[in-house]
């Protein structure tokens, strides 16, 4: 078994629950349907770190063709598959009540939400730039302006709770995110 093997049973593990508590969350909305009080702008923040999750456990895989690892590699790794999957618990309570406000929910945890979103993106940096410096992959042009624009949508969100702001950032990342892919990422392996 390669390191790499090893590495990814843990971090499916933990994206996993990620993605698992994000279907369970949803699921309990659908059953509690008509007693809770729906945010639109929470529910698109769900699928935007369902997607974001998928993205980056995708993303994992170019690891599968390092030979070498070091301890920093591995905790690097291990720590970005952790901060998405609090970043997935942050939406959604362990236990939702059959009235739960997901406006007010969504405000309140909002600065730990988008705070941790940042970290995420601090840890795609070095995580990025290791694959490419690794030969794993190709830096691509664009990272920078991606990198930038999320730190500052993201230091925006956790500090600033206007609600417009908000409305027009959960609508605009998964458009500005799934783009950057198709430039970067999704042509470099159409061309192939």
């Amino acid at each position: 078994m390669s390191v790499f093997e090893y590495l990814g049973v843990l971090l499916s593990v933990i994206m996993g629950l990620g993605v698992t508590h994000l279907l369970a969350g949803i699921s309990k909305t659908i059953h509690y349907r008509k007693t809770l009080r729906l945010f639109w702008v929470h529910t698109l923040w769900t699928f935007n770190i369902l997607i974001q999750i998928v993205i980056i456990w995708w993303g994992m895989f170019w690891w599968s063709g390092q030979a070498e690892w070091s301890f920093f590699n591995f905790l690097l790794l291990l720590l970005y598959a952790i901060v998405l999957f609090l970043a997935a618990s942050l939406l959604y309570p362990w236990e939702l009540p059959s009235d739960f406000d997901f406006e007010a929910h969504f405000f309140e945890t909002r600065p730990w939400f988008f705070s941790v979103l940042f970290i995420a993106w601090c840890i795609d940096i070095p995580e990025t730039v290791l694959k490419s410096d690794d030969g794993l992959r190709d830096l691509p042009e664009a990272y920078v302006f991606l990198i930038a624009a999320q730190f500052i949508m993201n230091l925006l969100g956790a500090t600033w709770p206007n609600h417009t702001y908000h409305k027009i950032f959960a609508v605009f990342w998964p458009i500005f995110t799934v783009g950057y892919l198709y430039v970067t990422t999704l042509a470099q392996i159409a061309s192939r």
